[in-house]
């Protein structure tokens, strides 16, 4: 599974901005997917994550009533919509694939993603 993240940039604080996450290889729709973020000298922390046809999402706290998860199977994408957007969003944010999980989960650990893209910096100034 190759992931190709896109949509990243930089955006005043209280702006919204749309992460894409393109997906190609194996059948999409046959595994969960999650958004992971970094920011400089913090470890990675969860953002959402989705199972496999969408029907189970998980969001971190610092998120949670401001991002939203989704994904179309068609199009082998999956999404971020990110609204409100703080300082404190700013880091890079990669995609992360599933593989072998179990897919009618939304997985929220890091561990049990096997298959990660190369990130799209998101910046937030106040």
């Amino acid at each position: 599974v190759q992931l190709q993240a896109s949509g990243g940039g930089l955006v005043q604080a209280g702006a919204s901005l749309r992460l894409s996450c393109a997906a190609s290889g194996r059948t999409f729709g046959n595994y969960g997917m999650g958004w992971f973020r970094q920011a400089p000298g913090k470890e990675r922390e969860v953002v959402a994550a989705i199972s496999w046809n969408g029907g189970r999402t998980y969001y971190g706290d610092s998120v949670k009533g401001r991002f939203t998860i989704s994904r179309d199977n068609v199009k082998n994408t999956v999404y971020l919509q990110m609204s409100s957007l703080k300082p404190e969003d700013t880091a890079v944010y990669s995609c992360a694939a599933a593989v072998y999980g179990t897919p009618a989960t939304a997985v929220s650990s890091s561990a049990q993603y096997d298959h990660w893209g190369q990130g799209t910096l998101v910046t937030v100034s106040s």
